[in-house]
Formats: structure tokens, sequence, C-alpha cells
């Protein structure tokens, strides 16, 4: 087979053929429904299904790659063949997607020297390394070699980032160099500042991504692709979420009235998102606007036409009827959505608190001054910086600087204040140490790397905590990266109220595993793990987000076991409440 074009019309084995696609992360996918989301994509129309591939994800430690289980991208590529679907590929090394860092690896910025998204030498060499692996799992799914990839993307709205045409001309020479035959493309926004800085016209189509005015959108591109196919690669039908906010929608009626004109005009587009599904884990990522710092929200619902647990909304069926109205022919409805359960309420009553439980979580580092997480190796979750306070001192503030993202800070485990990025630093916080050596703890949050703008260095943890001006020193650090909580001990029947950081769980009884939604009570925020899943951050306080989905494959006949991660410490009556509805405002 041979995808193609010639003038302003691609073609598929000779044929005229327009690009109908729909974006379907298979990250934010729990494996097990793969099928049935791709299968609700080509039968509401479209033709193509739409992925990034986030570095992260395939290489979370250096060195150590994973492309199995639920990161098996080739598979879920092999998936949508098998159901009669073409794919779109854009394997980064930047991916934006709201995702953790843009889908750069944590360990890129451990080195303060690193420059990242240009054609810096150190950069580069682990941008190849990356793209040589996962291209040796893509090279079998390239149309040309039997699979149904048509399109990848090179970089990611790079015009809204810089302009070094170097950096993107290397990254089309190693997708070259390592066999990757298929169409390349470049996509930045409707500016025209962005096109002429993140594109290759000479080596790569120029796309765009917008959501509104697509007739004046499609026509703007006429300068840049001249007598070539045009394409929107991100048509956004709706928006993302910050903790903090409102939760963002938009009526079927006003979606269509932006998509209509691609099937008027015949456009090649990508529907984002088709499914946004869940920022499961510590995957979601962040915002930096006007000084403010502004992290996503676990579920990426999107407002599309599958809403998170991939169930067909309004917008499904009117764009089912809109691609029928111009002549697309669309497959008879054969999946149905997913059975919903409310298992009630559950009470959190065993505890494990967290300074007790260090040896069971992580090995601590020392260091005569703090060091961020990135330096510590470690990728995700939490860093409990503990310093001795010698005795003898008399009442000073305490000063946290360089603190990424929220901190809690803890004298001989009473806690002394919270600490956040977007706020001033308190200066009422005093610690003195007269009658004898104190212990302070700081317990840093790492609540999402920047995915977007100039701020995406985003290193975690803290730089430095000091007693008015002098500097504290011989730290002790543990990376908690919360990946295997098996080795807590928990304590029953001693519920109580505690503002400490602190894992409450249950364990709780389910006849038949259905989706269902989890929302707590009785803590502000933390983390939720259901069977060794981590289905993500839950943050009461700031909303707009209320309870967590938990999809069936997670789920199992008879005893269930729910750990919650309580941040800030936790009321006496800690609950989790499974329902059959999500709560996003």
């Amino acid at each position: 087979m041979a995808f193609t074009y010639k003038g302003e019309q691609f073609y598929l084995n000779g044929s005229p053929f327009t690009v109908r696609a729909g974006a379907i992360h298979y990250f934010r996918v729990p494996r097990a429904y793969w099928q049935d989301r791709l299968r609700k994509l080509k039968e509401c129309g479209f033709n193509t299904v739409e992925t990034y591939v986030p570095w992260n994800y395939c290489e979370q430690k250096e060195g150590r790659f994973d492309f199995s289980g639920e990161k098996y991208v080739a598979t879920f590529l092999r998936t949508a063949q098998q159901l009669g679907l073409y794919a779109i590929v854009r394997p980064g090394p930047f991916i934006c997607a709201e995702w953790e860092a843009g889908g750069l690896p944590a360990f890129l910025t451990a080195d303060a020297n690193m420059r990242l998204r240009c054609d810096c030498d150190m950069y580069m060499q682990k941008v190849e390394r990356y793209l040589q692996r996962l291209f040796a799992e893509l090279r079998p799914c390239l149309l040309d070699n039997g699979g149904n990839i048509l399109m990848m993307q090179v970089e990611n709205e790079y015009g809204s980032y810089g302009n070094d045409k170097a950096y993107l001309n290397r990254l089309v020479d190693i997708y070259r160099e390592c066999g990757i035959t298929c169409v390349l493309f470049t996509a930045d926004g409707v500016c025209r500042n962005m096109v002429v800085s993140g594109s290759l016209p000479e080596r790569c189509l120029p796309f765009l991504t917008f959501g509104s005015h697509t007739e004046q959108a499609m026509r703007s591109i006429e300068y840049a692709a001249k007598n070539t196919p045009k394409m929107c690669a991100e048509f956004w039908c709706g928006w993302f979420d910050h903790w903090g906010e409102e939760h963002h929608t938009r009526t079927a009626e006003e979606v269509l009235c932006d998509f209509e004109p691609f099937l008027r005009h015949n456009w090649n587009f990508n529907f984002y998102m088709f499914h946004g599904g869940t920022n499961f884990g510590f995957t979601n990522g962040a915002n930096y606007e006007g000084g403010k710092y502004m992290p996503v929200v676990t579920s990426y619902d999107y407002c599309a036409p599958l809403n998170e647990a991939g169930d067909r909304t309004e917008l499904y069926y009117k764009l089912r009827e809109t691609f029928i109205k111009y002549g697309v022919s669309v497959p008879e409805l054969t999946t149905s959505d997913s059975k919903k359960a409310a298992y009630g309420a559950v009470e959190l009553a065993e505890r494990a608190y967290l300074f007790d439980s260090l040896p069971a979580l992580s090995a601590s580092v020392c260091s005569p001054y703090p060091l961020y997480s990135e330096e510590l190796g470690q990728s995700e979750g939490y860093t409990l910086y503990r310093v001795a306070v010698p005795a003898g001192m008399e009442r000073e503030n305490l000063f946290i600087d360089g603190l990424a993202d929220r901190g809690i800070a803890y004298l001989n485990g009473e806690k002394l204040a919270v600490y956040d990025r977007n706020l001033p630093a308190p200066d009422d916080v005093f610690v003195q140490s007269l009658d004898g050596e104190k212990r302070l703890d700081i317990l840093v949050e790492n609540r999402g790397r920047i995915n977007y703008g100039r701020e995406i260095c985003d290193r975690k943890g803290l730089r430095c905590a000091r007693l008015s001006y002098a500097a504290l020193y011989g730290w002790e650090m543990y990376p908690l990266e919360m990946r295997d909580l098996s080795g807590l001990t928990f304590e029953h029947g001693c519920a109580e109220q505690t503002e400490q950081p602190v894992f409450c769980a249950a364990s709780f009884s389910v006849q038949e595993p259905c989706d269902t939604f989890v929302e707590i009570a009785g803590a502000s925020c933390g983390f939720i793990e259901v069977n060794g899943h981590n289905i993500g951050r839950f943050n009461n306080d700031e909303g707009p987000q209320k309870a967590l989905y938990v999809p069936a494959p997670y789920l199992k006949s008879g005893e269930n076991r729910i750990i919650v991660f309580c941040f800030s410490g936790v009321s006496a009556q800690a609950v989790a409440r499974f329902t059959d509805t999500p709560i996003l405002g």
C-alpha cells in the first residue's frame, strides 16, 4: 500500500483519500479498553486514529525502555489496523498534550547545563537514543511495511517555543535514518510567526492546530502549504481543566458549527480529542501563565465525543449524523457503553504514617545541601527533606527557596506551615531549639511538570531552606515515587484525626467489577491506589474534579484493596465513596 500526495490531495493506493482522524491516547486508556474505544471511533465515521507517544512513558529511567503491557504502542496500532483504521503517530520528542513535562523525561534536567528542544549535543544524544528505540517498535507498523501508519509528526507546536531549524532538520534526519518512510509533518498554531518558526515546508507538510474559526484558519495556511494538502492536526472540540478552575464544557452545536466546514470542503482533520481518557498516576502536566503555576486535573475528559469512561455523548451521535449528511459511509453501531456501579461508602479505618514508613518506601540520600528530585534520580511523586536544627537556636523565621510545587514543614512531627510556589512565602513560621536538637521535615509534592512554554525545565523539590538568612546544611532526603506500597504496615482500629502525612486503607468486596468513580471525604488532597493501580490525584480543596475514574479492569470479583495517601493529614472519619457517575464540577 502507498500513501502519497499530489497538489492538495492525499492518495491511498492511487485513489483520493481524505484523512478523518480522531485522537485517542493509548497511554490514557486501560489496555483492556483499547478495542472498545477504537471500535467506537470507527463506528462514528472516522477512518484514522491519532496518538502521541510520550517519551517519559517509554523511558522513565534513563536507558531503561519499557514497551510492555499498557505501554505497548505497537499493539494499540495493530488493534486499530484489525478494525480497519489507519494511524497517525506523534512521537515527539516533545508532545505537550497536558502530559507531565510534555513527555520529556525527568532525567534530562538532572544536569543544570541541559538545554531542551534545540540542537544541543547533550540533549540530542538522548533524543536520538529514544527515537532509535521507539522506531524499532514502530517500523513494522508503517504502511510501507504492511502496517497502518500514514504519517508521523516531527516535534510538536515548535513554533510556540523556538525557531532552531537545525534542530528540526536533525530530527527529520533521525526519522529517515531510522527507516521512517512515511509522510512527515509539523503542526503549529494559526499565528503566522508560529508556522514560520516551527515548520520545514521543504521536508515536512505544515499543518495547523486550532478549535474555532475553521474557514479562516484553513485559508490562512495557504502561504505555507502552497500546492500541498491542508490539514488541521488538532481540531479542539473542548479543553482541559486545571485544579481550582471551573470545569470546561462546550455544546455539541458549538463544536459542529466549527467542525462542519471540514466535511463541506473535504479538508483533512484530526479531531482532538475523540476520547480524552485519564491522567492516571502522576502523569498530568501543568501550565504556567503570568507567573502562576497551574497543574492539570486527573481527568482528561476534554468534553469529547466519548467521555472519560468511554461512553458516547450527545456530540458522538451528532458527529455521526453529520458524517452521514456529507455522504460518509458509517458502520452500524455494535458497541455498548460500560456498565457502571455505585459500590457505596468504605470507611478508611487503617493507618500507616509516612514518617514511620520511610524504610518501606525509599532509601535516603545524604548531601550537605538539598538536591532537586531530578538530581536524586526521581521522576515523580513526593520528596521528603530532613535536617537537624542544632540545639540552642533562638526563634527564627523559616523560609523555603526554589520550592516546586507545594510543601509542608514539620518540626518534630508537628505541622508548622504549608508552602506553595504560587503564594508569597509565609513570614510568620518560626523555629527554635533552645531545649535541644529538633528534626525539621519538609515534604514536597511534585504536582506535575510544566508541559508548555518557556518554563518546561521545571525542576522539582527545593533549592534551600533557611532560618532567616542562614541556610541549613546536612540534609537527608527520601525520594518517594510511591510505585510500590506493598511494604506498608497498617494499624487497624486506630482511625484518628492527624495533620501528618498518612496512608489510609480499607478492603472492600465487589461482586461484579464495573466502571465506577471514587470520592474521598475527610482528606484534602493526595492520590488513590486501587489494587496496586495509581488512579491519580485528588484535590478536594480546589476542585473542580471530585471523583476519580476507576475502570472495571482495575477491580476484581471478591476482595479489593484501596489505599489513599493523604498529603496534609486526615480526619477521624475518612471515607471512600464509590459512585456510578463522575463529579467534574
